[in-house]
């Protein structure tokens, strides 16, 4: 078949603007994909037989999919009727597209890629400057498990049988079992640089350092994320230390200036709170969608990576 960008001899009897999608034009001339595509060759590498698509079309394909909030059904008949998706992913419009299996296998494969894809297209978004490094805004959000609940009354250790890497957790009072997303993102530009996904038993506190990039001038964060030993490594960095402060049993409440701090701290990591928002509204992170910990975080990146892309679309003028 032909790959991204030979979309075959049925093109050349369409017309120019049939199938075109300004926004997703947008998205493409954003990246220079044929880094992504190296990565994207990784894929099922020592199997046997050849692909039958292109692996760069199947990791753009993973990224509509997350961007437009599709289910691996949707996403296939999506590619059978949609001619800017084939557009975007480089298929052929007089060839075939991938099925839900395909689509579904493909994804499972390519965890690592996809990890990978985001850290390389953070780096052409660093090129371009859109990262500012001013902050970095951490946070963390629960995403419920795709599975039904155990009971609670198990205790907040109970696992699912079938969807071994979510647990419980309490929010104001209620039980959540499923998973922690963790998110590092830049201060200025919105755009993640960081994430992890965990069980929602997790506490923030235990994954905040993998969410520092390094070079940030500030680091942002809530109470959870409070410890002595991490506000000295920041000073060590040259980072500057903007985590609230808690308090402790023997406080009855803040001093004045440390609850003053904590206002103005919560005002600057306001932001990171839309990232949420947008993540779950559009590109459905409310529920997880696979059972495992590892195909969650994986789609976690995808949609990650369209998150980012969308955005840096916006803040570039594309």
């Amino acid at each position: 078949m032909s790959g991204t960008g030979q979309l075959g001899f049925a093109e050349a009897f369409m017309s120019p603007g049939l199938g075109t999608n300004r926004r997703l034009e947008r998205l493409d001339a954003l990246i220079d994909w044929s880094a992504l595509e190296r990565l994207a060759s990784g894929v099922r590498e020592g199997r046997r037989g050849r692909p039958p698509y292109a692996p760069l079309s199947m990791l753009k394909a993973l990224y509509l999919q997350a961007l437009y909030d599709l289910s691996d059904p949707g996403l296939e008949e999506a590619l059978l009727d949609r001619l800017s998706f084939r557009r975007f992913c480089g298929f052929a419009l007089d060839g075939g597209t991938p099925d839900e299996t395909t689509i579904c296998r493909f994804r499972a494969d390519a965890g690592a890629v996809l990890e990978a894809a985001f850290e390389e297209i953070n780096r052409q978004l660093d090129a371009a400057g859109l990262i500012l490094r001013k902050g970095t805004l951490m946070d963390a959000t629960l995403v419920a498990s795709t599975s039904r609940p155990p009971p609670y009354k198990a205790g907040a250790g109970a696992r699912h049988p079938r969807e071994p890497g979510a647990g419980w957790t309490r929010k104001k009072g209620r039980a959540v079992f499923g998973y922690k997303a963790h998110l590092g993102v830049d201060q200025g530009s919105g755009l993640i640089r960081r994430l992890v996904l965990s069980s929602a038993k997790t506490y923030e506190s235990e994954v905040a350092d993998r969410l520092v990039c390094g070079d940030e001038g500030a680091v942002y964060g809530d109470r959870a994320y409070e410890s002595k030993p991490r506000r000295a490594r920041l000073r060590a960095a040259g980072i500057k230390d903007r985590i609230m402060h808690r308090r402790n049993k023997h406080m009855a409440s803040l001093p004045p200036w440390q609850q003053r701090r904590n206002d103005l701290i919560a005002r600057r990591r306001a932001p990171v709170e839309a990232v949420f928002s947008a993540l779950k509204r559009l590109y459905g992170l409310r529920r997880a969608k696979s059972l495992t910990l590892e195909r969650n975080t994986a789609r976690l990146y995808a949609a990650a990576t369209a998150y980012n892309l969308r955005r840096a679309s916006l803040i570039a003028g594309c």
